[in-house]
């Protein structure tokens, strides 16, 4: 009697199907599970972590924890290096080497390399793929290989409220000031004053705030409207639900009041 080859094609589609949802949701579950916390460090023992910090699982490599302090409601994402010293198992003294503020947020596939001070301040935001290191290979000696000449090493201080584009390379020694705009991709080193935008490699000055003028040269876009007073995290997560004939029909309303 011939097989009924819908059957089983069927059959095989379900179990695929379900093979997929049953690796979706354990992966979710190692995600949740690897997630380290202030309640769940794991096998890591900061020097500090702050109430309401994450660091999303799977981490990358991370070393010399006792000398990593972190602020409160951090959000670290998946495989971000975080390193105190030139290795690990070094004993690095009293003091931490890295230091990260409260509500900082670092992207996917970061690097911070702490060989010296490393100090981010409060509400900085990084996108993916930044790479900060406080050492840079030195050639000093044109006869012996790059990777064996002992490195130069400067810290690096990023000021609160800055946001650091996706592959900026912030290098040995730079200072950047509070509330400062790094682009992306660029290579940052040297001081960068307080509310600055900067850009390219290296990075340069391409856009300054003056208290009487404002930003200079202007913005070429308008400012976002701000959210009004009074408005709830419901309400706004309810209006991000909504569709846009949903949204076209609130604002004809708006507009006939």
């Amino acid at each position: 009697m011939p097989r009924n080859k819908n059957v089983f094609s069927s059959l095989a589609a379900w179990r695929r199907g379900a093979t997929q949802r049953a690796v979706h949701a354990g992966w979710e579950w190692v995600r949740r599970t690897g997630a380290v916390t202030a309640r769940r460090p794991g096998r890591l023992r900061f020097g500090a972590i702050g109430e309401g910090t994450k660091l999303a699982f799977p981490q990358g490599t991370i070393f010399g924890a006792p000398w990593i302090r972190l602020g409160a409601h951090c959000v670290v994402g998946e495989q971000v290096t975080l390193t105190a010293g030139l290795m690990p198992d070094l004993d690095l003294g009293p003091d931490p080497i890295l230091r990260i503020g409260d509500g900082v947020v670092l992207g996917r596939g970061s690097h911070v390399i702490a060989d010296t001070t490393v100090t981010i301040g409060d509400d900085c935001y990084f996108g993916p793929y930044v790479y900060v290191t406080s050492t840079n290979h030195s050639y000093d000696d044109p006869e012996t290989p790059i990777g064996k000449q002992w490195p130069r090493m400067e810290p690096v201080e990023i000021g609160p409220g800055c946001w650091i584009g996706t592959g900026a390379v912030i290098l040995p020694g730079a200072r950047l000031g509070r509330n400062v705009v790094v682009a992306a991709g660029a290579v940052v080193r040297g001081a960068v004053p307080d509310h600055a935008v900067v850009a390219g490699a290296p990075a340069r000055v391409v856009r300054t705030w003056c208290a009487e003028r404002g930003w200079e040269p202007p913005l070429r876009t308008p400012a976002p409207v701000p959210i009004p007073e009074g408005i709830t995290p419901e309400q706004l997560l309810a209006l991000g639900e909504l569709t846009d004939l949903e949204v076209a029909r609130l604002a004809d309303v708006e507009g006939n009041v």
